[in-house]
């Protein structure tokens, strides 16, 4: 199976790497190799590939949201006043500022963008939307959805098939 915007084959060694590492970031490369059942240099220069290659783009940790104090999640679809590409760029830059925003993605649809983003509480997210989200460059709308349950998160990325 090659990857179409990396290139790069595939096979069964390699989809295996990426599962186990997708599923546990911290195994050690003597751990991974014995995993799938090759030698650990020959396990090292194949992650290092998959590395080097854009199908590992970086490894981090999970933190509990909870645990720090940013349980809430909080879905936001934003309407620009226009569509050029100048609004999206300058929305976009603002953006990129707000360490609260975890995702921002330009979507089709009712909205332009749709922002995940993780406060406090209700009372903290009124906040950054009265004091930075409404103020955001080109802004016309803003619709917020305060999540009730969060099914999945962040879930694994299927690609074996």
């Amino acid at each position: 199976m090659e990857d179409s915007t990396t290139g790069i084959e595939l096979d069964r060694i390699d989809r295996k790497i990426l599962k186990l590492l997708q599923t546990d970031g911290r195994l050690s490369n003597a751990d991974l190799a014995q995993k799938v059942n090759v030698s650990a240099a020959t396990c090292h220069r194949r992650t290092q590939r998959l590395i080097e290659g854009g199908c590992i783009s970086g490894f981090r940790a999970m933190i509990n949201p909870v645990a720090v104090s940013r349980g809430a999640l909080v879905m936001v679809g934003v309407v620009l006043d226009r569509s050029t590409p100048e609004s999206f760029a300058a929305f976009e830059a603002a953006i990129l500022k707000l360490s609260f925003v975890l995702d921002c993605h330009l979507v089709a649809g009712d909205f332009d963008y749709f922002l995940k983003v993780r406060v406090k509480d209700m009372a903290d997210f009124n906040k950054l939307h009265g004091e930075q989200l409404i103020a955001f460059p080109g802004v016309r709308q803003i619709r917020s959805f305060f999540v009730m349950k969060e099914v999945t998160d962040n879930a694994e990325l299927d690609f074996q098939g």
